[in-house]
């Protein structure tokens, strides 16, 4: 796998083991048919993905039309995402590479992007790099979807310190042994995304599962068009 990441290695590991993710993500598919631009062919429209993993979200977005890439440190996952899209004879630029560096695509080349929940396993500092890179990407109008998690998360605080807004070794049994996480505030959200993006949305889900608290999560769901 790709080394010197700065996100946990960790996920190589996960998906090395098997972990695969059939479906996508209902945030994700919404997100799309709410911004995808209407008035072109779909097989002109772009969306790109940062940390994609086993690649059902972009297996979706080629589904319907749309031209898909994709950047992720898991060469497994990778690997994955690939072989799904040609299983069904689709086409895709999947890179294996660390997404919160200079992204490998050309300035505004696409019309959206993702982050559902990957960012997230970065520091700030990291994430307001690689949000900065989705900005360079992203057409004039694009919109860009960033879920990380939130402060009110019910592991937040319950790991140890790493700095950079991360944490490690939780002792709630819904992120134990997923890495690093960073969790982000309101205030955190919205400075992120505030110079050359009009945030469109900006929602909190909080889930409580009162038979299963692995299922338990508090998460942010903002989308920011490029002004």
């Amino acid at each position: 796998m790709t080394t010197g990441l700065a996100f946990d290695p960790i996920w190589e590991s996960v998906y090395a083991e098997g972990f695969s993710q059939r479906w996508p993500w209902d945030a994700v598919v919404s997100f799309v048919f709410r911004n995808a631009p209407r008035d072109r062919p779909r097989n002109t429209v772009s969306i790109v993905e940062l940390g994609f993993g086993s690649g059902s979200n972009l297996w979706f977005a080629a589904r319907e039309g749309f031209r898909v890439a994709g950047i992720d440190g898991s060469a497994t996952a990778v690997a994955q995402g690939k072989a799904r899209l040609a299983a069904e004879g689709f086409e895709g630029d999947l890179r294996i590479g660390d997404f919160t560096q200079a992204l490998p695509f050309a300035d505004a080349s696409f019309d959206l992007a993702i982050d559902r929940g990957a960012l997230t396993c970065a520091g700030f500092t990291s994430v307001r790099a690689a949000i900065r890179e989705v900005q360079r990407i992203l057409r004039p109008g694009g919109a860009f979807l960033f879920c990380p998690y939130s402060t009110d998360h019910p592991a937040a605080g319950t790991g140890r310190a790493l700095g950079d807004g991360l944490a490690c070794d939780f002792t709630l049994p819904g992120l134990a042994g997923l890495g690093a996480i960073s969790f982000w505030s309101e205030a955190n959200v919205r400075d992120t995304l505030a110079e050359g993006w009009t945030i469109t949305m900006l929602s909190r889900l909080m889930t409580e599962d009162l038979i299963d608290p692995r299922l338990s999560r508090g998460e942010w769901y903002a989308v920011a068009r490029k002004s």
